[in-house]
């Protein structure tokens, strides 16, 4: 495990300190200021991915990314849109990258704990108690054994899906392989929160302002690395079988800002 990090002093210049690393595409942009540093979109269109990011594992292979339970987050930000207005997907905390967004990497499950945030027409709805859009503490991890065990089902399963009462009665076993457990966040996103995972192995926790919003009975395993950022794709996958992903229009200039992230182990 490596030693604590913060990332609490922005320099002028968009070069961060190590172990941090920045992935911008399209209208993205970082822009420090020293206190703060904002991660913003413009005029982004759906015939063109934007993303403003900074992570800390673009260098590595997955079974090389730093961060393992124990351990705390605590990131202090705040958007440019609320829940609803902002477009796009954006949030920070801890995920495998399996769609090698960044790295030669090869295409895997995810797993991810963190703050996520999505807009329609994203519809992820993987937690049967909670909607598919919206601004969620979150938790997943398909590369578990329950998962795979019940993936031969599949063919059959997910049409049954569309039955109502067949849905309510076996979703719930299917969320479980899955490693899900989602809840709204219902803090404004304009404002400046402290938000905080507890990253447990076999639990988390997760906080805003000190108030609890979460507590989970199961959490991803790792190694899984850091990653912040704001973008303007959408992704649907659903219990009964809807799939879709693809980019969406954000005119104008949407930003997602903070003044502290630290992650400490233990």
């Amino acid at each position: 495990m490596p030693a604590p990090v913060n990332l609490n002093t922005f320099p002028a210049e968009t070069t961060l300190p190590s172990p941090w690393n920045t992935f911008i595409k399209g209208g993205g942009a970082l822009e420090p200021s020293g206190p703060t540093l904002r991660l913003v979109t413009r005029n982004c269109t759906a015939r063109r991915y934007t993303d403003a990011q900074i992570d800390d594992y673009q260098q590595f292979r997955r079974a090389q990314f730093l961060w393992r339970p124990p351990l705390t987050m605590t990131v202090t930000a705040r958007f440019s849109h609320p829940a609803g207005e902002l477009r796009g997907t954006a949030g920070f905390g801890f995920w495998n990258d399996p769609f090698m967004m960044t790295g030669k990497r090869r295409p895997a499950l995810p797993r991810a704990i963190w703050f996520f945030y999505s807009s329609p027409p994203s519809n992820m709805k993987l937690d049967m108690q909670t909607p598919g859009p919206g601004w969620k503490a979150a938790t997943i991890d398909a590369i578990r054994w329950p998962f795979f065990a019940l993936l031969p089902l599949a063919p059959l399963a997910v049409p049954l899906m569309n039955v109502g009462p067949l849905y309510r009665l076996c979703w719930p076993l299917g969320q479980r392989a899955i490693g899900v457990r989602e809840k709204l966040v219902e803090a404004d996103m304009t404002a400046w929160h402290t938000y905080v995972i507890e990253w447990r192995a076999t639990s988390a926790r997760f906080a805003v302002n000190g108030q609890p919003v979460l507590a989970a009975d199961m959490s991803p395993g790792g190694p899984l690395g850091f990653v912040m950022w704001l973008d303007n794709q959408f992704m649907v996958i659903t219990p009964w079988g809807r799939f879709g992903y693809g980019l969406i229009d954000a005119p104008g200039e949407q930003w997602l800002e903070t003044r502290r992230i630290e992650i400490a182990p233990g």
